[in-house]
């Protein structure tokens, strides 16, 4: 989740300069009991991009990869962390992808954006532990809009060959996974990043 405009932001104090930044922050931690907050840190955007033969501004695309799905998740993370530190408790999840830990052809910039999310997650998990713990979910191929629209039933068949549980993931099933990892059934997770891709990548399937 992040601001829906964020136009400036002044890096040592955060001074976000669009009225009411502060309170979509605030709204989007929500109490799981009197005692926990969790922030679910979900933004996405994947540009395809061609490493060597791209004339497309190449620039300008990776900025949009690096700003929507690293430093976003890092500005959001940051907030939620002041809050719940202050509270005395606290779950932050990133949302990685199995991109930032395989490599897959025409996606280096978003990959890299993914796998710097996972490094994040790690080192926060450090700085903000015993009090706030924070994870990355990976999840891999997941039936979304965005995802569908992208696809014709060819290619989707196609994509779901190479998944040993012979299928995409729903949204519903990676928002179970966000739930039980914010939860009081969770406590001993922290800094590690959960793969739920129905076993694409064990066999290195994801880069085929």
């Amino acid at each position: 989740v992040v601001p829906k405009q964020v136009k400036e932001v002044q890096y040592n104090e955060l001074a976000y300069t669009d009225a009411g930044v502060g309170q979509e922050y605030l709204e989007v931690d929500f109490a799981i009991d009197s005692k926990v907050l969790a922030t679910k840190n979900n933004a996405d955007a994947i540009i395809k991009l061609d490493t060597e033969n791209s004339n497309s501004q190449p620039l300008v695309v990776t900025n949009t990869n690096e700003d929507v799905n690293l430093n976003g998740v890092f500005y959001v993370a940051q907030q939620a962390a002041r809050r719940m530190l202050a509270a005395g408790s606290g779950v932050i999840i990133n949302m990685g992808s199995t991109n930032g830990l395989m490599g897959y052809p025409f996606y280096a910039d978003y990959n890299a954006s993914k796998a710097g999310v996972i490094e994040l997650t790690r080192s926060m998990a450090l700085e903000l532990a015993p009090t706030v713990r924070v994870i990355a979910v990976c999840p891999g191929y997941v039936l979304t809009p965005m995802q569908e629209a992208e696809y014709s039933p060819e290619m989707l068949e196609a994509v779901n060959r190479k998944i040993p549980l012979g299928r995409h993931a729903t949204p519903e099933e990676i928002a179970a996974l966000f739930t039980f990892l914010a939860s009081d059934e969770a406590p001993y997770i922290t800094g590690q990043h959960i793969v739920i891709d129905g076993g694409e990548t064990a066999g290195g399937l994801a880069s085929r």
